[in-house]
């Protein structure tokens, strides 16, 4: 038999039932700080939030004052978190996303298919995948906005502060939700100007050859071991981290590049016959109290068939895969219409 009663209100009370504020009278000043914080600087924290410079140095000093510890150090680059300060910040980036999170559930819940919707997807598969097919989900939803951005980190979705992101490992938490899209092949790839320049890489001559290299390609994990042991024999001509900017320097002849299988579509791109490929799982990441907002809930299927039903990422390793429904915009870039078969054989 329990103790107490739980129907009695003395034993079962709510914290909407005490009147005081924990957080005492500075609810303004914490996001405020928060500006700071995120932009290191005292006036891009006043743009932010529509104030002065003074006005924002003088809440953050009443914070530190009411919490009695130094939550900033001034260096001559900017501002900088001092131990307590990056704790305090944390805590509130999470709570702000929260209330993001909430309040857009809210506007959800009386306007259906109408709202922000934020993704983390990295440039090339934003660029050559999700943007260009953007128009015919737009078409369908013209009142769902897309907030594409890149991915402040690739494996936690919740650093990332979105709703949903294009991940490469599956999230085993009750409030998180993936599907899987299939596999990214990362292939060897050269351009026809660099092939011109410095003759074709083999198996047997890459030590005469320069490589691209991504501090992303030199993980530890084993994944991109046989990458790795293939740029040890040559000579790095550049490093790159920046997706897209890494796929320029190889289309422009910079060096040899380890690139998503889709580069063959580009026309002057040639995949390397040098015994390397990698494959890594894709996977659709998303926040599960977020899903239950429809238009969350449509950009989450939207991408799963952009990505998911796309014949690149299938879990099949192929470089002629026909012409898709989601390939129209791709195959524009490239100037590919109306090619039944991409050529691999140049």
């Amino acid at each position: 038999m329990d103790a107490f009663d739980e129907e009695q209100q003395a034993f079962n009370g709510s914290p909407l039932d005490d009147e005081n504020l924990l957080s005492g009278q500075f609810w303004g000043e914490l996001r405020v700080f928060l500006a700071v914080a995120k932009t290191k600087s005292f006036n891009r924290a006043a743009e932010i939030t529509n104030t002065s410079q003074p006005r924002v140095s003088r809440q953050v000093k009443r914070l530190q004052d009411v919490v009695g510890s130094q939550l900033f150090i001034a260096t001559a680059r900017g501002v900088k978190l001092t131990q307590k300060g990056e704790a305090l910040a944390q805590a509130l980036c999470r709570l702000d996303h929260t209330l993001y999170s909430i309040t857009s559930n809210l506007k959800a819940e009386t306007s259906e298919a109408e709202g922000t919707v934020r993704v983390s997807i990295t440039d090339g598969l934003n660029a050559l995948f999700a943007a260009p097919a953007l128009e015919q989900f737009s078409a369908r939803f013209p009142r769902i906005q897309l907030h594409l951005k890149n991915p402040i980190n690739i494996m936690n979705l919740r650093e990332n502060q979105t709703d949903m992101m294009i991940g490469y490992s599956p999230a085993e938490s009750s409030d998180i939700r993936f599907r899987k899209l299939g596999q990214l092949h990362f292939i060897p790839v050269a351009a026809k100007e660099y092939i011109q320049k410095y003759g074709l890489p083999t198996r047997s001559n890459l030590e005469q050859h320069f490589f691209l290299q991504s501090e992303y390609y030199l993980s530890r994990t084993g994944l991109w071991d046989g990458w790795q042991q293939a740029v040890a024999r040559g000579r790095i001509a550049h490093y790159c981290d920046n997706s897209f900017a890494y796929g320029m320097l190889v289309k422009t002849g910079q060096g040899i590049g380890l690139l998503g299988s889709y580069a063959v579509m580009e026309p002057s791109a040639v995949p390397l016959e040098i015994d390397l490929r990698i494959s890594v799982p894709l996977y659709l990441i998303a926040l599960t109290d977020r899903l239950n907002a429809r238009p969350v809930r449509l950009v989450f299927d939207w991408l799963s068939e952009v990505i998911g039903g796309n014949p690149w990422f299938s879990d099949e390793f192929r470089l002629n895969n026909p012409p898709g429904v989601h390939d129209a915009g791709f195959r524009k870039m490239f100037n590919l219409e109306g090619i039944a078969e991409t050529d691999t054989s140049r």
